[in-house]
C-alpha cells in the first residue's frame, strides 16, 4: 500500500512540475540575413546541436579561457545563478555565448542554474522576460545572489568573460 501512495505521489509531483515548466524555444527565419533565430527558453545544447550555428561550435573550440581567472571563478561562482538573454542572429552573441560556456565549463559551474533566453531583432522572447530583465542589448549575462541582482555583462567585455565574471563577483563581495 505504501509504495503504490508513493508511486502515486511522484506522479503527481512530475505532473504538477511539468505544468509549471516554461515553454520552449520556437525558431524562425530572419528576414534580414537568412539566419534561425531561436526564441523563448533555451540551452546551451540546442545551440550546440543546431548544425546552422557554425559559429558556436567554432566559437567553443576556438576560446580556451585564463586559468588565473578560472582557479578565482571555480569557488565563488557556483554560489550564484544566471539569466542569459541572446540573439543567435546577433554578432555579439555569436562572439560571447561560446566563450561563456567555455567559462562556464572550466569553472565547473552547475548549468542547471543558467537559463537562458534567445531573442528576435526586437529584443523579445515571446514570454516578457526581456521587459522583467531590461534587455535592451544582447546578449545580456545577468548574475544573481538569490533574487538579488549583482551585475550584468551587456553586449560586450571589458577585459574577457572570466574576467569580468570575475570582477562582478569581487565587487558584489566588496558591497
Amino acid at each position: 500500500m505504501r509504495i503504490v501512495a508513493l508511486i502515486a505521489l511522484l506522479i503527481m509531483s512530475a505532473t504538477a512540475k511539468a505544468q509549471n515548466m516554461p515553454l520552449r524555444y520556437t525558431n524562425s527565419i530572419d528576414s534580414i540575413n537568412g539566419s534561425v533565430i531561436y526564441r523563448g527558453l533555451i540551452g546551451f545544447d540546442d545551440l550546440q546541436k543546431d548544425t546552422t550555428f557554425h559559429w558556436y561550435t567554432t566559437g567553443v573550440a576556438d576560446y580556451t579561457p585564463k586559468k588565473k581567472h578560472i582557479k578565482k571563478l571555480k569557488p565563488a561562482l557556483s554560489a550564484y545563478s544566471m539569466v542569459v538573454v541572446m540573439g543567435t542572429w546577433c554578432g555579439d552573441s555569436k562572439d560571447l555565448i561560446p566563450k561563456l560556456h567555455n567559462v562556464l565549463m572550466a569553472a565547473e559551474y552547475p548549468m542547471a542554474k543558467v537559463t537562458l533566453y534567445g531573442v528576435d531583432r526586437a529584443k523579445t522572447a515571446g514570454n516578457g522576460i526581456e521587459k522583467t530583465y531590461n534587455i535592451t542589448r544582447v546578449p545580456t549575462i545577468i548574475l544573481f545572489d538569490g533574487t538579488k541582482e549583482i551585475g550584468r555583462i551587456t553586449e560586450s567585455v571589458e577585459k574577457s568573460m572570466e574576467a569580468d565574471l570575475r570582477s562582478i563577483i569581487e565587487q558584489q563581495k566588496k558591497n
